[in-house]
């Protein structure tokens, strides 16, 4: 097998005596679409925030396609190929859709000084955000502000915008919070929309979605791996059954 695109080497973190997050290890390969769960406070958002850059472990290291970032900055891992998205939506409510794909575009491209000019200027660019918009249904919306968006589509557009940043590694925080059970085809079609050779890792409270999406699931219990494996695997585990899961799993 190659070598794993994101390598997690027993990260550890602490706030105050509280301990967060014991020893985690995990690959994730280039492909690969693997599941993060576990039940409320397991210390989930806390090792992803750690994975990106948001928080810095007090021991342990994370290898980035062979490369230390342990101690990079967010703006860093970006640039290096690992985006994320957020449990909350931050976006812009009132810039049209297709601009908010473009502003990312731009950002990647290092274009932002020359955001003033007309993006008949960059019609590549704008080509770009249109392609994005249609892999993710979202094109109809194109011209439209955000606001006017169902908060399902609003959870699409952010993870275009992330798309836009063309990452090597893509952190889905929640895909589907707060999102109506009605969506969960559209956000699972969106999801197995993505390209081939992204390395996927999601955190997910929705079962539906994970055991349809994941190819591995890694199951997080007081900060800590409890199990990790195909879904069969996990859906038929003891452990996870008792500490997550439940008995009619």
């Amino acid at each position: 097998m190659s070598l794993p695109v994101l390598q997690i080497n027993k990260l550890d973190k602490h706030f105050g005596g509280l301990h967060v997050t014991r020893q985690v290890a995990m690959d994730l390969h280039a492909g690969e679409r693997v599941a993060l769960i576990g039940p409320n406070g397991a210390g989930k958002t806390t090792l992803v925030n750690l994975i990106s850059g948001v928080l810095k472990p007090d021991a342990g290291s994370i290898q980035l396609l062979g490369k230390d970032v342990t101690h990079e900055s967010q703006a860093h891992r970006v640039q290096a190929g690992l985006v994320r998205t957020f449990q909350i939506t931050t976006l812009a409510q009132h810039l049209p859709v297709q601009r908010q794909i473009e502003l990312a575009l731009f950002e990647r491209e290092g274009l932002t000084a020359r955001a003033w000019k007309p993006m008949d200027a960059y019609p590549a660019l704008t080509q770009e955000a249109l392609s994005i918009l249609d892999a993710l249904g979202l094109l109809p919306f194109a011209a439209l502000p955000t606001e006017r968006l169902a908060y399902g589509e609003q959870r699409l557009l952010e993870m275009g915008l992330a798309l836009a940043l063309r990452p090597q590694v893509l952190l889905l925080d929640e895909p589907m919070a707060g999102v109506p059970k009605a969506d969960g085809a559209r956000m699972l079609a969106a999801l197995k929309s993505l390209s081939a050779s992204l390395a996927v890792l999601i955190i997910e409270h929705d079962m539906d979605l994970v055991f349809s999406f994941a190819q591995r699931i890694i199951v997080l219990a007081e900060g800590q791996v409890l199990a990790s494996g195909t879904p069969d695997q996990i859906r038929h585990d003891p452990r996870v059954k008792e500490a997550y899961l439940g008995q009619s799993a």
